[in-house]
């Protein structure tokens, strides 16, 4: 059983806190929407969730062990993280950079052994990508090139998947397959923790919302009109239900109309 818990994760840089008091309890079979306007934490809380930055005081425990107790290679198996905007310059093969993320696993020398081709091929399947194995990463498009870092990331099949900003440049049908697929990974027994800007899909397909602003929880459980409202400071209708809900974001007042000239 996985069970992921932070507690009292403060981060400051700089001088300025980026996360104040942050607390999580997940596990198993959770996907978990970390949602909130631009520079509110959620970055930086994935990256410590995923044991990559280090907070200036707090605890991350996994299945009751402190992060600072587990070794790395352990943690590279039983967690993947792809962050916001990932780069690749090298001119790998989609089947090799999907492949990296079977490093904690593969032998230190050789080729790669015949035994995780079944993985790679899962990984491509499930992102729509068989047909752009052998093509040159640096050729693909930035939707597809996403696509390719999130085969990655599953390839390994993690008990946890920590995913920053998934679906940006993903096209709506793309965008929505990803969500979806995080959904699914979950309900199979994995936790998935992801940030979204599209409420939409967080609404359809987490069943946990992390609502942070100025660094802080702004609210936890499910999305509702009020949370919204508290979060990104706009007016908001939900829709329908199930895979049928939708967000929609009511018009500003007029004060705030910037089709009119000024006075």
């Amino acid at each position: 059983m996985t069970y992921l818990m932070a507690e009292h994760v403060c981060v400051a840089k700089g001088g300025r806190t980026i996360l104040e008091n942050v607390p999580l309890e997940a596990g198993a079979g959770d996907f978990v929407a970390v949602i909130g306007p631009n520079g509110a934490g959620k970055s930086t809380l994935l990256a410590v969730l995923a044991g990559l930055l280090k907070p200036n005081s707090g605890d991350i425990s996994l299945d009751g062990k402190n992060f600072a107790e587990i070794p790395r290679k352990i943690l590279a198996r039983r967690r993947a993280y792809l962050p916001q905007n990932p780069l690749c310059e090298w001119p790998l093969s989609v089947e090799r950079l999907v492949a990296l993320g079977l490093t904690p696993q593969l032998p230190a020398l050789g080729a790669l052994p015949a035994e995780f081709e079944p993985a790679i091929t899962r990984a491509l399947e499930a992102c729509d990508l068989v047909d752009r194995r052998e093509q040159t990463v640096t050729t693909l498009s930035g939707g597809e090139f996403s696509r390719a870092m999130l085969a990655r990331a599953l390839v390994g099949e993690p008990d946890i998947l920590i995913v920053d900003e998934p679906v940006t440049g993903l096209d709506p049908r793309h965008a929505m397959d990803c969500a979806m697929r995080l959904a699914v990974y979950a309900k199979s027994g994995k936790l998935v923790i992801a940030s979204l800007h599209d409420l939409t899909l967080a609404a359809r397909h987490a069943n946990r919302i992390l609502a942070l602003k100025e660094g802080r929880v702004a609210g936890e459980g499910a999305l509702t009109s009020a949370l919204i409202a508290k979060v990104f400071d706009v007016q908001a209708e939900l829709r329908g239900e199930g895979n049928f809900i939708s967000v929609g974001i009511l018009p500003l007042p007029d004060s705030h109309d910037y089709r009119k000239p000024s006075a």
